[in-house]
């Protein structure tokens, strides 16, 4: 962050204590780094947030260390494929609403669950700014999307069921049943025309 002008958005908000978000296999979101040592196996999910020039900017990806289950790469596809969708639907015209239901048909349909107490955001001046961007909801529904808008889309997918628990560290949020969660965001611009992806990336992992 220093190498590139910028500092992060994490450290110090709402006294949250990392520059980044580590989260690792159950656990979903929020995440702090630490003396944890990765395993062979484990999914880690790396969500960072920038200030540049007074603008945010705020993604996440989860890799795979080494090779991971079968299992847990669909997992991770999954998710990733959910996003996609997700910003196909990121259309100055359409409704919130729209967005949100084609994250959770998808994930359904694939037989996993969404998170529902932790949703994406819009992103601007501040981190987090409305509308709220969560990953269910009915089409038809919401804002409507107009250029201009940023929006933090996240979707965040567990293999179990969708209750989730904090630590005690009051920040760290896990799967309540401790199945493994996948975590993937990019800040998006509605346009007139398609929408822009601001935090592009190459996908984790390849079709």
């Amino acid at each position: 962050m220093a190498d590139e002008q910028c500092r992060s958005a994490f450290l110090g908000y709402k006294k949250f204590p990392g520059h980044i978000c580590v989260s690792v296999n159950e656990e979903v979101v929020h995440g702090i780094g630490g003396s944890r040592r990765v395993q062979y196996g484990d999914i880690v999910k790396i969500d960072c947030g920038v200030v540049k020039d007074g603008w945010v900017g705020d993604t996440a990806t989860t890799v795979p260390v080494g090779v991971v289950d079968l299992k847990i790469q669909r997992l991770m596809q999954v998710t990733e494929d959910a996003l996609e969708i997700a910003i196909r639907h990121a259309q100055a015209g359409q409704r919130l609403g729209d967005l949100s239901s084609a994250v959770e048909e998808e994930v359904v349909a694939n037989g996993y669950s969404v998170v529902r107490e932790f949703v994406g955001h819009g992103v601007g001046r501040k981190l987090h700014e409305e509308p709220q961007v969560p990953n269910y909801g009915r089409p038809g529904t919401g804002p409507k999307l107009k250029p201009g808008m940023t929006i933090a889309i996240e979707p965040m997918v567990n293999m179990g069921g969708s209750a989730v628990r904090v630590l005690d560290d009051n920040w760290t949020v896990v799967t309540a049943d401790g199945k493994p969660s996948a975590h993937f965001e990019h800040t998006v611009l509605i346009t007139r025309d398609e929408p822009e992806i601001l935090t592009w990336r190459e996908r984790a992992l390849t079709k």
